[in-house]
């Protein structure tokens, strides 16, 4: 007897598995409040049956599920490291710090533009949009409460600001994978996406200053004097806490690997905590793995600073770890292949093409609850019809980077959302309207696209592009 032949899925097919889990993903984190990764735990064993019915061996598939994770596994370290580093950064006064002087110096009515500006920077420089909302964006989020900013509007300043920046950085791992994924260099990568870019982020910080002037006469004098007492009766403030900022910005800016150096910035954490807080070393050590308890008396205070530590990750970490072995059980049983072949037909110009690469992106945070797993499959799936319509590869980059990277914080179940929204203290349904550089560089990138204009092969671009050493 001969094995059955390996064969695509039926659309059918698609819909039952696909339509399952999202159903499964849906009611456990809106309805009966169980936690995603048992969703993603069952996803796993919708798609290898459907592999298994397909002709696919079982170690075939455990195999594709072990290769998607271990593809992921920078992001699994990464993200514990930030656990560490906000633990520490606290527990040695050095967010506490930031957010003293950050109430002391920002007006109320440009706080909103600030914070844009402030996390984008930081995310440009070190080239991680959780490096960034692990540092500047808890910052941020403290003085906006301070303030009397509606939370989700700060996160949705911080989420603008930290994936703008992550998305135009050479140090970021989603540049890097968009592009080799798509065959393009990373330079002509961040080069086709700059002019649009810049366009929603001009777009963005001009709506977060318009709304930011409401806040002008509402902020709460007494409250941003309760917290700035808080905090000095509970640490040393001092500008001495800027220094371990400083000292990981310019690592991550030199393109020191992101890991060891948000490590070490835990570890400069560690060691404030002890010299300039008078902590026992045992309890600095501590708040790497878990956050220092403090009751100050203030909610607010106490909301912003138990935070931190690897042990919280953990559960963001079982999510990106079934989540990225999903995506490659995905990929196995060709499931996104299927989809795609269904709208090949349909791509008669480039503002299709464009649109159905982002929709492809985005679905693949959706099923793939990771923006890895985006990076990865879109290029992969969307590759045929760019070389067929003769299409400039960085189209396909950057279409594929806007799609995946921007609207990876949108997913409740994703790695972002679930890391974000656990981070910042929101819910990602919260913020997720107030994601303006996301929405806005997402429906630039498609319109330009039917335009014509800002293509990758435009004269002007080549001849910019030939300045560029090889």
């Amino acid at each position: 007897m001969h094995k059955n032949s390996k064969r695509l899925p039926s659309m059918l097919q698609v819909f039952l598995v696909l339509g399952t889990f999202l159903a499964l993903a849906f009611s456990f984190t809106a309805k009966l409040d169980l936690p995603i990764q048992l969703a993603l735990c069952v996803g796993w064993f919708l798609a290898m049956g459907l592999g298994v019915k397909l002709g696919h061996s079982y170690k075939d598939l455990e195999a594709a599920a072990a290769e998607g994770i271990f593809k992921g596994m920078g992001a699994i370290l990464i993200l514990l490291a930030v656990g560490a580093l906000v633990g520490t950064w606290i527990a040695g006064g050095i967010v506490p710090s930031i957010i003293y002087y950050g109430l002391m110096s920002i007006h109320p009515s440009i706080f909103l533009l600030a914070t844009l500006i402030i996390c984008s920077m930081t995310a440009l420089a070190t080239g991680t949009s959780w490096g960034a909302a692990g540092t500047a964006g808890i910052a941020m989020m403290g003085i906006g409460q301070g303030l009397g900013v509606p939370a989700p509007v700060t996160a949705g300043a911080i989420l603008s600001g930290v994936y703008f920046g992550d998305k135009l950085s050479p140090l970021s791992d989603s540049v890097i994978l968009a592009s080799s994924m798509s065959d393009v260099e990373i330079v002509d990568h961040i080069k086709g996406m700059l002019p649009i870019s810049l366009t929603a982020y001009i777009l963005t910080a001009i709506a977060f200053t318009i709304y930011g002037f409401q806040f002008t006469g509402n902020a709460d004098m007494a409250q941003v004097q309760a917290v700035m007492e808080v905090m000095e009766s509970h640490f040393s403030i001092s500008p001495m806490a800027f220094i371990p900022v400083a000292a990981v910005l310019f690592m991550l800016s030199r393109k020191m690997p992101s890991y060891p150096v948000i490590m070490f910035g835990s570890v400069l954490g560690m060691l404030w905590a002890i010299l300039f807080q008078d902590r026992a070393p045992v309890e600095a050590l501590s708040s790497m793995w878990a956050p220092l308890t403090m009751e100050s008396g203030n909610a607010f205070i106490d909301n912003i600073l138990n935070r931190g530590g690897m042990s919280n990750m953990l559960g963001s970490v079982a999510v990106i770890i079934f989540g990225l072995g999903f995506g490659g059980l995905l990929d196995k049983v060709g499931i996104l292949e299927t989809v795609a072949k269904q709208y090949e037909n349909r791509i008669t110009n480039e503002g299709n093409l464009t649109a159905y690469t982002v929709v492809t992106a985005f679905f693949a945070n959706v099923f793939g609850s990771a923006m890895y797993v985006s990076l990865i499959l879109t290029p992969k799936i969307m590759s045929g019809s760019y070389d067929r319509m003769n299409v400039d590869r960085r189209m396909l980059s950057r279409s594929a980077e806007f799609g995946g990277t921007l609207t990876s914080g949108m997913v409740p179940w994703s790695d972002n959302g679930i890391f974000m929204a656990g981070l910042l203290g929101v819910s990602t349904f919260e913020y997720v309207p107030y994601m303006w550089m996301s929405f806005a560089g997402i429906a630039l990138v498609i319109a330009f696209a039917y335009l014509g204009k800002f293509r990758p092969d435009d004269n002007k671009y080549v001849k910019s592009l030939q300045l560029q050493p090889v």
